[in-house]
């Protein structure tokens, strides 16, 4: 995808997990898109409510709770992040999520996907489920 400041790019769980944590198999990779992010190529990131949750209950479950409080801090305090409470996304999230022919979106995914269709954004992710789904480009996988 070529640099687009205009647009904006949704953080995925996949996508914040590996960048926290050093022993995921993604996380070079995912390092290496944090510095593009960081230098302005796809906007300001949007991080969901869903997504936070997510990314802090795996990150608990795998590095403890230290570290899972440790990015649910660097997170919630990322001024450059804009933050999207989900509540009001629910009814289109669940549109996306059971309109899908195949099992590859979970929900917090369908609404990754509502999100970066309302936005025009695109997603970073490694998660393979995002491939394909009309209206998503992604970056990091």
């Amino acid at each position: 995808m070529a640099a687009d400041a205009s647009r904006q790019v949704v953080l995925d769980s996949s996508f914040l997990i590996a960048w926290h944590n050093t022993r995921d198999v993604h996380h070079s990779a995912a390092a290496r898109t944090m510095v593009e992010l960081a230098a302005g190529r796809w906007g300001r990131p949007i991080l969901l409510e869903y997504v936070f949750l997510e990314v802090v209950t795996v990150l608990m479950a795998r590095r403890g709770l230290d570290a899972a409080r440790a990015v649910a801090d660097a997170l919630l305090g990322a001024g450059d992040t804009d933050f999207v409470a989900c509540s009001d996304l629910f009814v289109e999230t669940y549109e996306v999520f059971r309109s899908q022919s195949r099992a590859e979106l979970s929900f917090v995914d369908a609404a990754v996907v509502t999100v970066a269709r309302r936005e025009r954004a695109a997603v970073a992710t490694f998660d393979r489920g995002f491939q394909g789904v009309a209206g998503v480009d992604v970056i990091g996988a």
